[in-house]
């Protein structure tokens, strides 16, 4: 799916060591809404280079899978539905013709 990056991406590692960056992704629908989604990229997937450079404002194509993930809080019982990212690529954005 391609979009733009709506906040600066968040890199994690997690108490196991492995390393995740986390991008929220505004995909346009059907009626110009735009339907945010996170994204998760795991460095041992796609690489920790491939996030490198990408910023708030980028426009992005994302391969991947869409899962839903169910854990426990302090509010009880939550679940998130997410993109597990096999591949990113930066797009480059032609500017509008003058």
């Amino acid at each position: 799916m391609a979009g733009t990056v709506s906040a600066d991406p968040v890199q994690r590692r997690m108490s196991s060591g492995d390393e995740v960056t986390e991008l929220r992704l505004s995909v346009p629908e059907a009626g110009r809404r735009l339907l945010p989604l996170p994204v998760a990229a795991w460095h041992a997937t796609v690489g920790a280079r491939t996030v490198d450079g990408i910023a708030k404002g980028d426009a992005v194509l994302v391969h991947g899978q869409l899962v839903r993930r169910f854990y426990r809080s302090g509010a009880g019982a939550r679940s998130l539905t997410e993109v597990v990212a096999t591949g990113i690529k930066k797009l480059e954005v032609e500017p509008p013709a003058a």
